[in-house]
């Protein structure tokens, strides 16, 4: 197994990280630059809990390799907040009570916003699309899509 070098901007800051060939973009996350917000759910890509914006499109962080986004751009939920104020995303979620456990909060969060950069203005079923990927176990979804279509209507 080797290691590499890799350059990569994290949440607006340029990191250099040495990671291993067979580290994943999560673990990378995590362990490498204590970004504990991305959550390790299945590590098999299918709950969503660790997506990550690369390069403004969500992505299980679990199923990249972290030596995959040398040179790219990376957006965790520590992004999202901006000069100490929460993302639109952020406040309606909670305002609406589409958090219970919070475990799926930050993949919801991270798809949404990846949603509404591309769509300011979706219908409820491009919302539903968007988070199709992205499994909650507490609040049956309909808060959560509430939470986006109220952050569409503020934007």
């Amino acid at each position: 197994m080797g290691f590499h070098q890799i350059s990569v901007k994290v949440n607006g800051n340029d990191e250099v990280v040495t990671v291993s060939s067979n580290m994943t973009l999560l673990r990378m996350l995590r362990e490498s630059l204590a970004l504990t917000g991305t959550k390790n759910g299945c590590a098999a890509g299918e709950c969503g809990a660790c997506t990550v914006m690369l390069n403004g499109e969500p992505v299980n962080s679990c199923m990249v390799l972290a030596v995959e986004v040398d040179g790219q751009e990376i957006t965790t939920i520590e992004g999202l907040a901006k000069d100490g104020q929460l993302d639109i995303v952020q406040k309606t979620i909670i305002e609406k009570g589409g958090v219970q456990c919070g475990f799926c909060t930050p993949g919801m969060l991270i798809s949404a916003r990846a949603l509404l950069n591309r769509n300011p203005h979706p219908t409820e079923e491009q919302v539903v699309e968007a988070l199709v990927g992205n499994l909650c176990r507490c609040t049956g979804y309909s808060r959560i899509i509430e939470s986006v279509q109220a952050a569409a209507e503020r934007s």
